[in-house]
């Protein structure tokens, strides 16, 4: 069993979901890869290198697969700890690895003039990632595999609206779904990027802890039809709660909300990715991957479990799974509540199965929590949540 230091290597504990998730789409890049073309791993920004070393122990497996393996950072003084954390990789059979301490953006741009495309792709920076972008999507292999993070909680959740104009190109208005606003306005940001290049992009999950936002996308090398209709607008009446998307090309005046002295004002956010925010058969596909992984490889590095998968990394793809992420309206049950004078939230799962039981598409949300996804107007909502909690005296 391996082990890590992080010395001054940034570490998270906190940040283990990521960690496995990223092992698990290494692993899937695997599957019907050509045993004649070493697949490419890029570790764009490693800190102390422990996903590099899951990587490299878990996610091959037992599989033999030809493996390079980019390991970089820019800062020199972290080379020493590095090289030490990575040194069990050295003697791993069919992966070869390279570490480096070059800026990210000359990195990429060097991968792209010499043709070293890459199959999985982990940018984990400090802020926004949106200025490396283009440079990433460009090193990618076409099917490549993007894991990007974004710690810039402000700009994207409206709590800086001049930063969200100056980094997405986009108007970002206060929300109880923070956390899906940032992460769509964040799809649709490497969408743009992805479009200028004539390459298609398909979100395989997206989740947050509330300090970080984190998507993993899928590059294809075409536009597919209908994949711009998938950039529009969430608007939002803070009087009434109301909400109502529209796609870009389709955009024209907006309904009235459901104000019923006419008085209500909707407060618009995007462009945004309005589509699918997870990929339910890739999914399932990464916990199948999961149970082979445990069971083939009884060696690994330990982060004080002896799974690929923690307790609460499981759970969370789970709640992914169950949630696609459509509609893009989502509701918070407590502020339903507080609108409705409630003694506390509904209980959100019979309020699903009722919501679905009148016709209309529903499910617990899998990035909040507390929070119900649905197309029902306000008003059925509103009424069906009444049904789960009596009003205070």
């Amino acid at each position: 069993m391996a082990s890590v230091r992080p010395g001054g290597g940034f570490f998270r504990p906190d940040s283990r979901p990521a960690r496995d998730l990223s092992v698990l789409l290494a692993a899937s890049t695997l599957e019907g890869a050509s045993r004649d073309q070493p697949l490419r791993w890029l570790d764009l920004m490693a800190g102390c290198g422990i996903r590099s070393l899951r990587w490299g122990l878990e996610g091959r497996g037992a599989s033999q697969h030809p493996v390079e393996l980019w390991v970089n950072d820019a800062d020199q003084e972290r080379g020493p700890l590095l090289a030490a954390n990575l040194e069990p990789l050295q003697s791993c059979a069919g992966v070869v690895l390279t570490q480096s301490h070059q800026a990210a953006e000359r990195l990429l741009r060097e991968a792209y003039l010499e043709h070293r495309f890459f199959d999985l792709i982990d940018l984990d920076p400090f802020g926004c990632p949106n200025v490396l972008l283009q440079s990433t999507l460009q090193a990618m292999r076409f099917g490549g595999v993007l894991l990007l993070a974004s710690t810039d909680g402000r700009s994207p959740t409206g709590h800086d609206r001049f930063a969200a104009v100056r980094r997405f190109g986009a108007a970002a208005r206060a929300h109880p779904s923070s956390w899906e606003l940032a992460l769509r306005l964040q799809l649709a940001a490497l969408a743009r990027e992805a479009w200028l290049l004539g390459r298609g992009l398909e979100p395989l999950f997206c989740f947050s802890d509330g300090r970080t936002f984190r998507v993993a996308v899928r590059m294809r090398q075409r536009i597919r039809s209908g994949e711009e209709q998938q950039l529009g607008f969430l608007a939002r009446c803070d009087r009434c709660g109301d909400q109502a998307v529209q796609a870009m090309l389709d955009l024209q005046g907006w309904r009235p909300c459901a104000c019923t002295d006419g008085c209500g004002r909707w407060a618009v956010s995007g462009p945004l990715w309005i589509g699918p925010l997870q990929d339910v058969g890739q999914i399932n596909g990464l916990l199948e991957i999961s149970d082979q992984l445990d069971a083939a490889s009884s060696t690994g590095l330990s982060e004080g479990q002896d799974r690929t998968l923690a307790p609460r990394s499981r759970r969370m793809l789970e709640g992914l799974m169950a949630d696609p992420g459509q509609p893009a309206c989502c509701w918070s049950t407590g502020e339903l509540s507080r609108r409705l004078q409630l003694k506390g939230p509904p209980a959100i799962e019979p309020l699903v199965a009722v919501l679905r039981a009148s016709g209309y598409s529903a499910s617990v949300s899998g990035v909040m929590a507390g929070q119900v996804r649905t197309n029902a107007p306000l008003g059925i909502l509103l009424r069906r949540c009444a049904e789960f909690g009596g009003k205070d005296r």
